[in-house]
């Protein structure tokens, strides 16, 4: 239980954070409107089982998964209750609510929220603990869509992302933006102070130049599985500008850079991005890498490549330095209901390692209105793409799903997801697959 030793104080930390938010956020023509109440209930229903005393035991499953919103807050919590048929009645499973001898008080409990936020990243001020997709700092080129969730249901990981900018209090000069990984463990940790020296000019478009500076680390980076060796924390740290150039009805673009310091190494990236005729999103980037860099060194699948990175990041894989290359492009109509995006990045020339072969994530979002009663997420994200026959093989593939039906204020949901397991590459089937049936009630 070392591990968990910061788990007291990141608590305080959350709960003085959480209790300041509504000061901090409330203006004076929010607190004159009337906040908007919601209120849903989600039912996972199903069975499992558990090992007890060297046996697996099969219980029937309950989770409740109440969902809450007022005004900008929202709280998600996780509650589940395992049950068994006996001939004398029920017999429930006490380990769910019941503190055992190896277990602390807040890691048992906090798993119970499943989050809790106020406002949406982009705001100025933005805070969500819980579990938390995409979690960017900056540009992306350190931390760009980390998440937190690939372990669930086994494994939830609890997170806190605080981001507030000056504009808040009048004060457009700076902004900071904060993430941890895990509270519990205090692993993955990031932190982007930004400035915008020209704010008070009256300049076109050049106050709104951003300035920043980022530090990333990961304390534990052998905390999801065991190592071939025993790691160092990851630090990294970078600086960043970031300077719209057009911002018109028909065509938006932004320039931006990054020059990074990871460990004994050194990358930098240069790029351009924006919106095109309202529905083409595009982006591109070139990078100049030293050796043993990792571009976006916690991305959204590091959890399963943790070791992989970390042998590239230490020296032991022995990665030359070399030139890439990135570039996205998407679509997006009806207002951003549907939204399909597809990047693909690599190494310019013949590979030599594979950071260097060709990595393509691919997403779509079809929202509500669209189809009727019907709305759906999908993702595909494949590494080390070496050949065509590469993408009907399991090596380095996440795909993941999410399909709803809607009727009245039910909505039945079934999650799928495939991804490969890294521990056991020369197993006859190494994708590890997790489904889910769910349905909820909104009022």
């Amino acid at each position: 239980m070392e591990r968990y030793s910061s788990l007291r104080p990141a608590a305080i930390i959350l709960a003085l954070v959480l209790a300041a938010l509504p000061l901090l956020g409330q203006s004076d023509e929010e607190s004159s409107a009337a906040p908007q109440f919601d209120f849903g209930l989600g039912l996972d229903i199903g069975a499992t089982s558990f090992q007890e005393e060297g046996e697996a035991v099969a219980y029937q499953k309950l989770i409740l998964k109440p969902d809450l919103a007022f005004g900008k807050w929202g709280i998600g919590l996780w509650i589940p209750f395992h049950f068994r048929f006996l001939d004398d009645g029920f017999d429930f499973r006490e380990e769910d609510w019941v503190l055992q001898e190896d277990e602390e008080f807040l890691e048992k409990y906090l798993p119970l929220f499943n989050y809790i936020r106020y406002g949406v990243k982009g705001n100025d001020l933005y805070a969500k603990f819980g579990s938390i997709e995409g979690a960017t700092l900056g540009n992306g080129f350190i931390m760009g869509g980390y998440s937190n969730t690939l372990f669930l249901p086994d494994t939830r990981i609890l997170g806190l992302s605080l981001d507030v900018d000056g504009e808040l209090v009048n004060f457009p000069y700076v902004g900071i933006e904060t993430f941890v990984g895990n509270v519990a463990l205090f692993d993955v940790i990031g932190a982007r102070f930004y400035a915008r020296p020209l704010a008070g000019t009256g300049l076109p478009l050049l106050p709104k130049l951003q300035v920043g500076t980022t530090f990333a680390a990961d304390r534990v980076p052998d905390a999801q599985y065991d190592f071939y060796t025993d790691p160092d924390m990851v630090r990294i740290f970078g600086v960043d500008l970031r300077q719209p150039i057009l911002e018109r009805e028909l065509i938006n673009l932004a320039a931006f850079g990054d020059f990074v310091v990871q460990g004994d190494s050194t990358g930098t990236m240069v790029g351009a991005g924006g919106r095109l005729v309202k529905h083409i999103l595009y982006g591109a980037q070139l990078r100049f890498l030293g050796e043993d860099f990792v571009p976006v060194y916690f991305d959204g699948q590091y959890d399963l490549y943790r070791e992989a990175k970390y042998a590239i990041y230490s020296g032991d894989a022995g990665v030359d330095a070399y030139n890439g290359w990135y570039a996205s492009l998407g679509l997006a109509f009806f207002r951003d209901t549907v939204v399909f995006n597809t990047s693909l990045q690599g190494g310019f020339g013949e590979p030599e390692n594979d950071i260097e072969y060709p990595h393509l994530n691919a997403t779509l979002e079809v929202g509500e209105g669209i189809l009727p009663g019907i709305y759906f997420d999908a993702t595909y994200d494949k590494r080390v793409i070496k050949e065509w026959d590469d993408f009907s093989r399991a090596d380095n593939s996440v795909i993941g799903m999410g399909l709803n039906y809607k009727t009245g204020n039910a909505v039945i949901t079934l999650s799928y997801l495939l991804r490969y397991d890294p521990e056991n590459p020369a197993a006859e089937d190494s994708w590890v697959t997790t489904a889910n049936l769910s349905t909820s009630v909104a009022f």
